[in-house]
């Protein structure tokens, strides 16, 4: 079976934007392309990639925070639960080269999907895996990391921003 070629869609691509749609079923299209997401994320040297990142607007993600057994594609997954400390990560994207901004997010969430072989999985992530698996799920819902910086860190990130023409937090 011949893989999909993907490539990342940058900031101002309006499929970042969309709510992406869950799949009824995870068919041997959506393995192929969950493989095509993998290849893509490792050659970009990322940690996480999400479907629309590659033009897909389907529920999508993989992650690979290259620590043992943090290493997961899931279908339409779900943060079902999330503890309420907060840490502060510095994160970036795939999708807007160049940018990194401190995101407060739950340090430690539990996710639900579906596996590749589209059986029920459930992830439980803390600091690095929560916030890749938080990072990609809001990727799933038209939500950018930029969107949850504070004001002061637009503020500072507004020169690497300008080139995008997009604007946050107007």
């Amino acid at each position: 079976m011949l893989m999909k070629k993907l490539r990342i869609r940058y900031l101002g691509d309006p499929v970042l934007r969309r709510k992406a749609r869950s799949l009824e079923k995870v068919t041997p299209s959506a393995r192929e392309t969950i493989e095509g997401m993998w290849a893509l994320m490792y050659e970009s040297d990322g940690i996480g990639l999400a479907a629309p990142q590659v033009g897909l607007s389907q529920r999508i993600i993989v992650v690979d925070t290259r620590e043992t057994g943090e290493k997961y594609a899931l279908v339409n997954p779900e943060v079902v639960w999330e503890n309420e400390e907060k840490t502060v990560l510095s994160e970036g994207c795939l999708s807007i080269p160049g940018v990194k901004g401190d995101v407060i997010r739950p340090r430690k969430v539990r996710v639900r999907g579906l596996s590749p072989e589209g059986r029920p999985v459930e992830v439980e992530g803390t600091d690095l895996l929560a916030k890749v698996l938080q990072h990609e799920i809001d990727h799933l819902n038209g939500v950018l990391f930029i969107d949850r910086l504070s004001d002061e860190e637009v503020q500072r990130l507004k020169p690497e921003l300008d080139p995008f023409e997009v604007h946050v937090k107007a």
